[in-house]
């Protein structure tokens, strides 16, 4: 039997120059941490990996779900996916609109024959799933807007190992702010979110970048191969340096190593491993 462990983070650089958001940062991501290591103990990775994305997602701190950036047409879209390492089977939507949780509806894909949706469909899909219309609009954000102010980067992601010893990893974004309707991020592909029996990865930062990287595939497979998850993670973090490429990630071993490593100023992620929880 495995101890459980979790990691969560809130994104990497999301800041953005509002150094008096840090604290509040650093407090939710504790509260978030303690109440989704709970619901970890209570049931398995996966419950507590959709618990606590959702947790996140309903924190206008954080830009995903609730509090989402607006893209330079005015309008939210996130996108959302989660990876079962037991199943081998990743889903998610990409681009989805008027969602008060992008995670669940990647959730009730795990079901379906096609698992990956974009856009207008990915909308229509989650309708027909039963989800209802919600504005996850904050003013915050807004005014953000209207000063055309844009970032690089916005992400929120959890991954856990449950005592069974499964991984999952979710990861959940409402964009950079600012870009093109259409535009595709790291989140909702292997690149940016990936688990198997060897390794959990969420990344965060920006998303063209990790899927130049293939930044949570590599790690997962280089474990896979052989390697302990600190030397495949930080050998994955200085490739990309080499490439000038701005990111971070958390990981989660089977063996139950717990890995954080970036090339960007900050990643705020908080972590339990049973015994000690802490926050940065």
């Amino acid at each position: 039997m495995k101890i459980p462990k979790l990691i969560i983070h809130g994104g990497a650089g999301s800041l953005e120059g509002n150094v008096s958001k840090k604290e509040d940062l650093r407090k939710s991501l504790k509260n978030i941490c303690q109440l989704t290591y709970k619901k970890l103990l209570q049931t398995d990775a996966y419950s507590a990996v959709l618990f606590g994305i959702c947790q996140l997602e309903d924190d206008p701190l954080f830009n995903a779900g609730t509090g989402s950036k607006l893209q330079n047409d005015g309008r939210i879209r996130m996108s959302a996916g989660i990876m079962d390492g037991e199943k081998n089977k990743f889903s998610g939507v990409i681009n989805i609109q008027n969602i008060k949780n992008p995670i669940l509806v990647a959730d009730k894909l795990q079901f379906e024959k096609h698992t990956i949706i974009a856009g207008d469909k990915a909308t229509q899909v989650a309708r027909d799933f039963g989800f209802q219309q919600y504005n996850p609009l904050v003013q915050k954000r807004w005014d953000e807007h209207l000063r055309l102010q844009k970032g690089k980067t916005g992400t929120v992601g959890v991954v856990a190992l449950d005592k069974n010893g499964n991984i999952v990893a979710g990861t959940s974004t409402g964009g950079i702010g600012g870009e093109i309707p259409g535009r595709v991020s790291d989140s909702p592909t292997v690149a940016g979110n990936f688990a198997n029996k060897f390794a959990g990865i969420s990344a965060t930062g920006i998303g063209e970048q990790i899927v130049n990287s293939g930044t949570a595939v590599k790690i997962a497979t280089r474990v896979e191969d052989g390697m302990d998850l600190k030397e495949a993670v930080n050998k994955t973090i200085d490739d990309a340096k080499a490439f000038n490429y701005e990111f971070g990630v958390i990981s989660i071993s089977h063996k139950g190593e717990i890995c954080v490593d970036k090339t960007t100023d900050s990643i705020f992620y908080s972590w339990y491993d049973g015994e000690n929880i802490d926050v940065f």
